[in-house]
Formats: C-alpha cells, sequence, structure tokens
C-alpha cells in the first residue's frame, strides 16, 4: 500500500505484509489492499468512502467499513475478467470547504492505480461525500464510470456557483438516492442529474423509494446495482435491462427511475 509521498516501488505482497505489522501515518491517502487478484488486471473499482462536511482527523473506520462488502462482492463479480477493487483511505476525513481533499486524494488514487496496473478503465464508486469526490474526479483519463451513492451535496458549491459536471461527459453514470435521505436531499442529486444529462446521454439515477441516507432498508437489491452497473462498464458486459432502459430514457423517466424491490434477485439482462 503506497502513501501519497514518494517511497521506492515494493511488490504488492510485501506492501500488505508491512501494513499489517505496523501503522501508517494517518495524514498520507494511501490505497487498501486488492480486493482480487491483482495480476494481470484489465479493470478497477476505486472505492470512496463516506466522511463529514468538515474534519481534518485521520480517515473514519466505520465510513471505511461501510464500503467493505461492496469491494468483496465487486471483486468476486469480476473474477474471470481481472477487475480488482480497492479502498482509499483519506488524508482527512472532512470535505473541508475549498480544499476539497476526497477529490485530491482520489486524483491521487487514480495516478497511483495507473503507476501499478498500467492505463486500464476505472469505475468510481462513492458514498455521500465519496460520491461527491467521484463525480468531481471523472474527468481524469482512466474514469470510465461513476456511481455516486447518496452524494453529499451543499445547496451551493463552495465558490457560489453550482456543481460543475462538464467533467462527466464521455462517462456513464449512475447516482443512486434514498428518497427519505434527510442527510442531503434527493433533490440536490436530482437537479445535478438534469444538468449532467444535458451534456451527456449516459446518464442516470434511481430511487430508493423510502429508504434513508445509509440505504439499509434495501441493501441487498442497492448492492445488486452497483454490481450490475461496475462491472458492466469495466467489462463491457450487457447492463440489466432496468438500467439500460434508465439511461436510454429522457428526463425525467431516466432520473427518477425506481429500484424494484428484489432487483437482485430477478435480475434479467
Amino acid at each position: 500500500m503506497v502513501t501519497a509521498r514518494h517511497r521506492p516501488y515494493t511488490p504488492a505482497s510485501a506492501i500488505v505484509f508491512a501494513v499489517t505489522q505496523q501503522a501508517l501515518p494517518r495524514r498520507d491517502a494511501r490505497l487498501g489492499r486488492a480486493f482480487g487478484d491483482d495480476h494481470a488486471v484489465q479493470g478497477v473499482a476505486l472505492l470512496l468512502p463516506g466522511g463529514t462536511a468538515a474534519g481534518t482527523r485521520g480517515r473514519s473506520r466505520r465510513a471505511a467499513a461501510a464500503m467493505l462488502p461492496l469491494a468483496r462482492r465487486l471483486a468476486r463479480a469480476g473474477t474471470g475478467h481481472e477487475v480488482v477493487a480497492h479502498l482509499l483511505h483519506y488524508r482527512h476525513r472532512g470535505w473541508n470547504g475549498a480544499d476539497a481533499h476526497p477529490v485530491r486524494d482520489t486524483e491521487w488514487a487514480l495516478e497511483e492505480v495507473l503507476r501499478r496496473y498500467g492505463d486500464v478503465p476505472v469505475c468510481l464508486v462513492g458514498r455521500d461525500i465519496g460520491a461527491r469526490a467521484a463525480l468531481r474526479a471523472a474527468g481524469h483519463p482512466s474514469v470510465v464510470s461513476v456511481l455516486a451513492l447518496a452524494p453529499w451535496l451543499p445547496e451551493v458549491s463552495e465558490d457560489g456557483g453550482e456543481e460543475p459536471v462538464r467533467q462527466l461527459a464521455g462517462r456513464r453514470v449512475l447516482i443512486v438516492h434514498g428518497t427519505d435521505d434527510e442527510h442531503t436531499g434527493p433533490d440536490r442529486s436530482y437537479r445535478l442529474a438534469i444538468r449532467a444529462k444535458k451534456i451527456n446521454p449516459d446518464v442516470c439515477r434511481f430511487e430508493v423509494h423510502t429508504d434513508g441516507h445509509a440505504l439499509r432498508q434495501h441493501r441487498s437489491e442497492v448492492l445488486a446495482l452497483a454490481e450490475d452497473f461496475a462491472l458492466g462498464s469495466l467489462c463491457d458486459r450487457d447492463l440489466a435491462r432496468p438500467v439500460a432502459d434508465a439511461l436510454a430514457a429522457p428526463p425525467p423517466l431516466g432520473l427518477r427511475m425506481p429500484l424494484a424491490a428484489g432487483f437482485g434477485r430477478s435480475l434479467r439482462h
């Protein structure tokens, strides 16, 4: 696990061993261990956990742990397709206004993925503040898709304007939001999706009815949707029909697509 500070190259196996033996500095961004076989990698899912609006303390272990089930699921589903999943550990748990620390860490992580694996496609998978960071960092050349789960979006961006969307052009984008999210209103992600759809037809948004910010009530459906989208974009395989229909539908239909109960059990391509 290489940190954002310059260090000599070390084989991945040795890095994993070293991290388990001693604590790393809390102020360095770093990639967690690879979920999946990290040899002959052809695609990477980079997972970005949640955080807080402000704060310079080290990363939130709880927020990172919440992303582990999805990381493991994507790695299992990517078996045979040479896809690995990495969880990014931020330097700070806060967004911190114009500093946008999670965005800077994500940009570093994308360069680290490029260094490790070469020019392979990357799907950014973010939750909460990580979802906003994923949307912001989508302009990196390696990024082919963005999955934003319950994105934390302020009413007004730090510069007083609207949240940027031009960096999403040419990427496949899926936003998932619970209709009962009281932490960051779903109307904010809908407005962003409307603007993004005007410059990029490959944008869709699913609403998880009666679910809150953590998307716990329909967790299995959300995980199945995330798997289908991420692996579909990284492995060039057909998306599930509801996702394909949402991408093809004009606003508002494709941006208010309800996530059906039992999505994972009844999945049909």
